[in-house]
């Protein structure tokens, strides 16, 4: 993956991204009250190649002018062989309010429909109120089984 939206570059993670990666998602997640969790639910962003390239996932970096400013990613479910989460999807505020999370959900769901899954779980904390519209808007139905103790939502869709 390497594309642009706006003035957003979009491309696959590379190891050396891994603590700014994880400092992105630190800050998103402390400016919504949220706790930091690196042995816990944010282990992942600390491993990416054991969690997704290794689990036939993939791991997106979002940048501007060289800066990290945004992460989404998805890796296949152990026990679902059609479904995947997505997980990590958190942009900073400068990157917010200009189309670009729509963007990248779309574009995750067309390389998980390209890689054979159809059907996608999102779980998301309900004080994340910009991700929570943006996956009701694009048809996410609510679930009740949530698994990250952080959150307290979860969502799925079938993909056609």
């Amino acid at each position: 993956m390497r594309e642009n939206y706006r003035q957003f570059l979009i491309r696959d993670w590379q190891p050396s991204d891994r603590a700014s990666a994880a400092e992105v998602i630190r800050q998103v997640l402390a400016e919504y009250g949220l706790p930091w969790q690196p042995e816990e639910a944010d282990r992942d962003v600390l491993e990416v190649e054991k969690f997704y390239l290794a689990q036939q996932g993939e791991f997106w970096i979002v940048e501007i002018e060289g800066e990290i400013v945004g992460t989404a990613a998805y890796f296949p479910l152990e026990n679902k062989a059609e479904r995947v989460e997505i997980r990590k999807m958190y942009l900073l505020p400068l990157a917010r309010k200009q189309g670009l999370g729509t963007y990248l959900l779309l574009r995750l769901e067309e390389s998980i429909k390209k890689r054979g899954f159809n059907e996608v779980l999102i779980e998301t904390a309900s004080c994340l109120q910009e991700a929570v519209i943006l996956y009701e808007k694009n048809q996410y139905q609510p679930l009740l089984e949530v698994s990250t103790t952080r959150c307290d939502l979860a969502y799925y869709k079938k993909l056609n």
